[in-house]
């Protein structure tokens, strides 16, 4: 009996499955599709630092012109969820090609508006197409490069989750002071050709399935866009309407707790969802999505409340809105590119964790303003943020969508998304609550220390008061005229110790969504569908 050799007694182990190359037409398609998360993305900022100039044009108040956003995000937050089924369903070059060329389409008809409701409409038309870019730009990156190049592919997809809403208000500004705010939108004519003809040579042609039309959830189609859209309206819109004590608040409040709840049931209960929304049960991705959530309301909530103050304490004009918000971007440019070498050094979590603390601590830093904070003033927190924000949405991406299997990859691209607008919605209305109502509290505090019966308020009302008289006002106008001036700097202090509530309220929040880090599972750096 012959004896076994040591190679047959202990045969070696398949050899693992070798990677699929990526191709140069590959990453054309890849990069294609960032370009349009990014143009999707910036879209949702650009017009922040020049909406006085926008509704100046089109005869409207800055209240009636928050529509110019709010009709933007609710068309977004409504078409992100079906886009990976409607990708099946056309297929994903084609269902791409057709919205990139929507979204150029209504990003020129937005210049030609000539009044807010064609605005809003042409607005709202970008916004659906947007919506698709960004979760599909996320997929694409799934689908197409190997586990060991999806952490650059998301490094690269994080330029457009994060530096775009950095850099968006400055683009807007730049472009509105030199040209005009009818270029904040010809802007994307360039970027959106090369987004057709990138996708059109990068991506492969696939048939269409329109037999899945008749699969349709069509059900949780039709409640989940009354669901959101109403849940949007009720946050974008409800601190100005006074929430509750607005009738349409109360009616948008109404159909968004019906609709929702019943979006989420029909979800569990139908075969083929729309979404499939047992994803949030697993550790990591639930976790991350809850993370994104804070993360929306960092990223969307800065970019919202540091321009209000700039305009309101600091009259910054639209430029000089965006010169200060744009460190917080630029620097990121340097950073982002060794994100996914640091990665495979370093825990993920740990990244993630450092990245959300030190954008929590830059909050901190701008919740001590006061009426004499600038630009100057500004910049080292804008610094400490642009060195936290790359290292959360890269790694939060690879642990988020680490085992995720490849007919799943549109549902968790959908959810992940979608939960880092959601955030920035509700922040954003969080955010706009408190700094009006912390405005009210501070201005009454402050009226009780500045009362007639303090000697102090007295010495200063007589000293205003023959400030006045020496310009040639009577008494008793100068007297009116000391006392308005008076009430003018308590609003400017109160207003400026709101804007402070408003940054504590994020850093903690922030600081919230780091401690729930611990509770991740350890995932490596290579990206969702391991399995492909």
């Amino acid at each position: 009996m012959s004896q076994l050799s040591p190679a047959a007694a202990f045969p070696r182990a398949a050899p693992a499955p070798a990677e699929k190359t990526v191709s140069f037409r590959d990453w054309v398609g890849v990069v294609a599709t960032l370009l349009g998360a990014f143009m999707a993305v910036l879209d949702i900022q650009v017009t922040n630092a020049s909406l006085n100039d926008i509704t100046g044009a089109l005869s409207a108040t800055i209240d009636e012109g928050s529509w110019i956003s709010t009709g933007y995000l609710i068309a977004e937050i409504v078409v992100i969820p079906t886009t990976g089924w409607l990708s099946q369903v056309f297929s994903l070059r084609r269902y791409l090609l057709g919205n990139a060329v929507l979204f150029l389409l209504f990003s020129i008809a937005c210049a030609f508006a000539v009044n807010l409701p064609m605005m809003v409409l042409f607005r709202a038309g970008q916004g659906l197409a947007g919506g698709v870019l960004i979760p599909m730009s996320f997929t694409v990156i799934l689908l197409t490069l190997p586990p060991s190049k999806q952490p650059i592919g998301l490094a690269m997809f994080s330029i457009t989750a994060i530096f775009a809403p950095s850099i968006g208000p400055t683009i807007g500004g730049w472009l509105t002071d030199n040209y005009g705010w009818e270029f904040i939108f010809y802007i994307n004519i360039i970027p959106g050709l090369m987004l057709i003809a990138g996708v059109w040579y990068g991506l492969a042609p696939k048939p269409m399935q329109l037999n899945l039309l008749r699969q349709g959830d069509w059900w949780g189609i039709a409640t989940m866009a009354i669901g959101f859209a109403a849940f949007e309206f009720f946050a974008d819109e409800g601190n100005r309407k006074d929430w509750f004590g607005s009738v349409e608040i109360q009616r948008a409040a109404i159909v968004a707790a019906i609709a929702l709840p019943l979006f989420v049931v029909i979800q569990f209960t139908r075969q083929q969802p729309l979404l499939n929304l047992r994803l949030l049960g697993r550790r990591n991705f639930g976790l991350s999505v809850v993370i994104t959530l804070a993360l929306g309301l960092g990223l969307y909530g800065s970019t919202y409340i540091l321009p209000l103050y700039l305009a309101q304490v600091q009259k910054y004009n639209a430029l000089q809105i965006g010169q200060t918000i744009m460190w917080a971007g630029i620097p990121q440019l340097f950073i982002i590119p060794f994100v996914p070498k640091i990665m495979q050094r370093v825990d993920l979590r740990l990244l993630v964790a450092i990245g959300l603390s030190l954008f929590g601590v830059s909050c901190l830093m701008n919740s001590h303003m006061s009426h004499d904070t600038g630009m100057e003033q500004l910049i080292p927190a804008q610094i400490v943020r642009a060195l936290g924000q790359p290292l959360i949405i890269t790694p939060l991406s690879s642990i988020s969508t680490a085992g995720i299997e490849p007919k799943q990859i549109g549902s968790a691209s959908a959810i992940f998304n979608m939960s880092r607008n959601l955030g920035g919605s509700v922040g954003i209305a969080i955010l706009g609550t408190i700094q009006s109502q912390r405005e009210r509290f501070h201005s009454n505090r402050l009226v009780d220390a500045v009362s007639l019966s303090n000697p102090i308020t007295r010495d200063r009302i007589d000293q205003l008061t023959q400030f006045f008289t020496g310009q040639g006002a009577d008494p008793v106008a100068a007297h009116h005229q000391a006392i308005a001036q008076i009430a003018k700097l308590v609003h400017r202090e109160a207003n400026v110790m709101s804007f402070n509530d408003c940054f504590l309220f994020m850093g903690y929040a922030l600081f919230a969504a780091a401690l729930l880090v611990l509770l991740l599972k350890p995932a490596k750096p290579s990206g969702g569908a391991a399995g492909h």
